[in-house]
């Protein structure tokens, strides 16, 4: 069955997609980090500091992570020789199943009792601020490959 036939957009709009993909959960992330930190914050304000030291590490991990993501997807899209494919080749499966992955692991640490607020105030900022990143560098591709 030719996949290609499903809703078939110039490849570039993949781009476009892989951004809204990555760019837009970056967003939500990060306002709910900035509403953990802001909230733990008021409480003990003695542990902004270290707070935001373990975000900016985070960013740096998760940055450094994504770029091969970003690299691997953007080479992936630009090399179909078809000039139209499907609105959802952006992923492969495997792309398709790390972002399944991704999205449950997130999903459930709301959902383990006792996790500390400060978790999410340090760790979600990072993360969300490295999708965002990683969203951008995907929007960058697509107004570079004119």
């Amino acid at each position: 069955m030719n996949t290609d036939k499903i809703i078939p957009v110039p490849k570039r709009t993949l781009l476009l997609m892989l951004f809204l993909c990555w760019a837009g959960p970056g967003v939500k992330i990060f306002v709910t980090g900035l509403q953990n930190l802001c909230m733990v914050s008021s409480v003990h304000p003695e542990r902004l500091w270290w707070l935001l030291t373990i975000a900016v590490a985070v960013v740096v991990a998760f940055t450094l992570m994504f770029r091969n993501f970003v690299s691997r997807y953007t080479q992936r899209v630009l090399s179909f020789p078809q000039e139209r494919k499907s609105l959802f080749a952006f992923f492969d499966l495997r792309g398709y199943l790390l972002i399944i992955f991704m999205m449950g692991l997130g999903i459930s640490l709301k959902f383990i009792p006792g996790m500390p607020a400060e978790f999410f105030a340090a760790f979600y900022p990072g993360l969300g601020l490295a999708l965002i990143m990683a969203g951008c560098r995907f929007l960058w591709s697509y107004f570079k490959s004119r």
